[in-house]
């Protein structure tokens, strides 16, 4: 069995994990320091390197050069591979590794896989990363294929056809948004089968891998294995009536912006996918077939939020998670209406669950508007809103940007830096660091006393 190093052990998991994702970070930059990974003639600077590296470490995808002027083919598979296992996480790609050694997982892997993919037990762990690898593997493999033979339209010979297409497949799956056209999608801004192939790539790295597995159960075995008919559990019903009815409201008001305005002399399906494409990228992807700086402000703000939002827990997505959202909104209603607690689907939601959403709801603002605020004084001839936007989509892991990015000072990519790792590991891990175990019994109590409020 493999065992953790015995300095190691001493670290809670929490802190182990974040520990993995910084070797991850700085086994990146060594990677893009490799000269063979630039095309002839392309220096970048070091802090640049850094700032790309974690970019793809943490699943972003945020740029400050052209990637296809850039990185030579073997540069391309360097950032495939660290989007591989930033996307599908570093415990489950170390457990693969584990399994492929034929070393037996022991108790303090699992604890560290169960952090690492916010699961609240340790049982079946090890069939969770097995089922994660294949299926995500699977869909990536599938994808490249279709997109090979399809982009034999767009490109001249069936090697760049299928070099674009497993790029293409991979960075939409693991939800980075980055790009070898050097146009992001706006080559395919008329192709709904291209637009409809990323859609469908992107919620599948973005709507949650235990929602995947349950998916894949009932469609292939439909009874429990003790022979009990199959039913959704808690987290997958609210996650994904939470992420489509986001999708649907997204999309909704972004045509209803635009109608007057981008859209104004774009056909009716046209704008649709327009709407639609760009609202699925908010997820956490960042691909746009358009020039988002195009859309108006309350466009953009209304993608600011969903930024903000991200995808969903125990996926590649970053932000404070669609199932957050979703608490807090049940928290409010239920409140209003004089409820001390929350029920939903012949279920009631865990007081615990309820504060931590409400914890990272108000962290996660206060750090962004913090972020903002050092930054417009750091960089004071860009435009406020135009940080703002840049933060949002650092801490979402999105990757959309006004295009200040590159012309900010080190001291603001460094916080955009700080923020997309944040948003990567996520803020139950960050929790776990700073509190410790989960559940901590309290030994005394003081008298309770009201507090006038509002």
């Amino acid at each position: 069995m493999i065992k953790i190093p015995v300095g190691l052990n001493k670290l809670s998991p929490a802190q182990i994990i974040v520990g993995y994702y910084l070797l991850a970070v700085i086994i990146s930059s060594l990677l893009f320091c490799i000269p063979a990974a630039y095309k002839p003639g392309v220096e970048v600077s070091f802090f640049d390197t850094i700032f790309m590296a974690v970019s793809v470490a943490t699943d972003t995808g945020m740029t400050l050069f052209n990637i296809s002027e850039t990185y030579s083919v073997f540069g391309y598979f360097i950032i495939m591979i660290v989007l591989q296992f930033s996307g599908l996480g570093i415990m489950v790609m170390n457990t693969a590794l584990w399994l492929f050694l034929g070393q037996k997982i022991g108790f303090r892997q699992r604890q560290l896989i169960m952090i690492d993919n916010n699961q609240y037990a340790l049982s079946g762990l090890v069939r969770l990363v097995k089922d994660i690898l294949k299926m995500i593997i699977f869909i990536e493999l599938i994808g490249a294929l279709i997109y090979g033979v399809y982009f034999l339209n767009y490109f001249p010979t069936w090697k760049e056809a299928f070099l674009q297409g497993l790029f293409a497949s991979v960075t939409a799956t693991t939800n980075a948004g980055i790009d070898i056209t050097g146009e992001s999608y706006v080559p395919f801004a008329s192709d709904y089968f291209v637009q409809l192939m990323t859609i469908i790539q992107i919620i599948i790295g973005s709507i949650g891998f235990p929602v995947l597995i349950e998916v894949k159960e009932y469609l292939f075995k439909r009874k429990t294995e003790l022979g009990y008919p199959f039913r959704f559990s808690l987290y997958t019903k609210l996650t994904t009536i939470t992420y489509g009815i986001l999708l649907i409201i997204g999309t909704g008001l972004i045509l209803l912006l635009e109608f007057q305005h981008y859209f104004k002399d774009i056909s009716w399906h046209k704008s649709f996918f327009y709407a639609f494409f760009q609202i699925v990228s908010t997820r956490s992807t960042g691909f746009s077939t358009m020039d988002i700086t195009e859309f108006s402000y309350p466009t953009l703000i209304v993608i600011v939020i969903f930024m903000f939002i991200g995808g969903s827990p125990n996926s590649m997505g970053g932000g404070i998670r669609t199932t957050t959202l979703a608490l807090n909104l049940l928290f409010i209603y239920n409140f209003a209406k004089g409820r001390r607690n929350i029920k939903i689907f012949n279920r009631e939601i865990h007081q615990e669950d309820i504060m931590k959403s409400l914890a990272i709801t108000l962290i996660a603002i206060v750090m962004c508007l913090a972020s903002v605020i050092m930054i417009s004084i750091s960089d004071k001839q860009q435009q406020l809103f135009d940080i703002f936007f840049e933060v949002c989509s650092s801490f979402g892991t999105v990757g959309f940007s006004m295009g200040i990015t590159p012309e900010l000072s080190n001291f603001a990519k460094s916080i955009l830096m700080i923020l997309m790792f944040i948003g990567r590991i996520g803020f139950p891990t960050i929790f776990l660091i700073i509190g410790g175990k989960n559940n901590k019994e309290e030994k005394y109590h003081y008298p309770k006393e009201r507090v006038i409020t509002g």
